[in-house]
């Protein structure tokens, strides 16, 4: 529990840090990947708070209108949150890209989107390898996708599906951004959004199935 905290605190600093610049660099710029980046970060940042509540929660002894404790408000809460990175995160992403896309504005100076960028890949990557390493000391030498199906707290994946989904994020609008403040196609800053959207949405799907299951009662593995 204490290592799934440590991961959390720490996805919850990076997104913190570094939401509201995005934000900042996207309005300064006219860059709609920079503030669907933004979005991300703060639906991020978000979800850290509703782990942390759930993991407070879920600790509460049992009394007696719970005979049986506490334990699955934890994967109450990782639902809830799984569902907030498809609708708030993906979907917004989503919209905000088809409008850019429909109605393209010529990105400014992208200087300060590249810094925030670049100091946004260095916290979300340290939070992500932070998430790794804590979810490896769970994982007794099984494959990651079996240990995550297996896995009876979401807590301890959750917090690496999140800040792998934010570091692809980055890299496709690094990516898409240059090219298109290059070559001057103010449409390839629409599509990385929409790019970031899609990840986010299959990130959720996989998280909300996982959670759902948990939630329904999934047997313990032998």
């Amino acid at each position: 529990m204490a290592n799934n905290k440590r991961s959390i605190y720490s996805a919850l600093a990076a997104n913190l840090l570094i939401a509201l610049t995005k934000f900042i660099a996207g309005a300064f710029t006219n860059s709609s990947s920079m503030i669907s980046e933004g979005i991300h970060s703060t639906v991020d940042t978000t979800n850290q708070l509703l782990l942390l509540y759930g993991l407070r929660r879920s600790r509460k002894p049992a009394d007696e209108s719970h005979p049986f404790g506490y334990g699955k408000e934890l994967y109450f809460w990782s639902f809830i949150v799984s569902i907030l990175i498809f609708g708030l995160g993906g979907a917004l992403s989503i919209y905000q890209g088809i409008s850019h896309i429909m109605e393209p504005e010529l990105m400014k100076d992208p200087f300060w989107n590249y810094i925030v960028l670049v100091l946004s890949l260095i916290f979300e990557g340290t939070s992500l390898f932070i998430a790794v390493k804590e979810f490896n000391k769970t994982r007794n030498g099984v494959g990651w996708w079996e240990a995550i199906i297996k896995s009876k707290d979401p807590a301890s994946f959750l917090v690496v599906f999140e800040d792998g989904a934010a570091v692809a994020g980055l890299i496709v609008v690094m990516i898409l951004m240059g090219i298109s403040h290059s070559f001057q196609i103010p449409e390839l800053d629409g599509i990385a959004s929409v790019i970031v959207g899609l990840i986010l949405v299959f990130v959720s799907f996989i998280l909300a199935r996982e959670s759902r299951s948990l939630l329904m009662g999934e047997g313990i593995a032998p």
